[in-house]
């Protein structure tokens, strides 16, 4: 039986994740969707809010991935990657769409969907560019002695 001190509980795991780096991006990308979600959602461009929806299950599923460390149990797929993927799709994707409502809706809620969009973009890229220095790993040189069998 393993003793309290030696494995964490769910909500220490939780809290441990949210105060590093990481968690915080992830939870602010999390919240900037949903403010998204609500504004384009009250704005005459409901469409848009699509992205905000897709976005935010996007991060929530790698917000739950990475507090349960079930990242490094399922080794098939390169995380880093992925995540990599995740932010660089999202800063596309919102920069895109809210410049599009900007520049073709003219009501309040769209404007500042529009607004919102465009700083989560800018905050999904700054998570694909703190992702980067992650994905280069170091390689091993490769022998270059004489060969055995020769």
């Amino acid at each position: 039986m393993e003793s309290p001190s030696s494995s964490k509980g769910c909500m220490d795991q939780f809290c441990t994740f949210l105060r590093s780096h990481k968690g915080i991006i992830l939870a602010a990308e999390i919240l900037g969707c949903i403010i998204i979600l609500i504004l384009y959602g009250a704005s005459y461009s409901p469409g848009f809010s699509s992205l905000a929806i897709f976005m935010m299950i996007y991060c929530i599923v790698i917000f739950i991935l990475f507090t349960c460390n079930i990242q490094q149990q399922l080794t098939l797929i390169h995380w880093g990657w992925t995540d990599f993927i995740r932010a660089l799709i999202g800063a596309v994707a919102f920069l895109i769409t809210s410049l599009v409502v900007l520049v073709r809706h003219r009501d309040g809620a769209g404007i500042a969907g529009g607004v919102f969009g465009i700083l989560t973009g800018i905050l999904f890229g700054y998570d694909a560019y703190t992702i980067v220095p992650n994905l280069r790993k170091s390689h091993t040189a490769a022998p270059t002695g004489p060969a055995d069998g020769i």
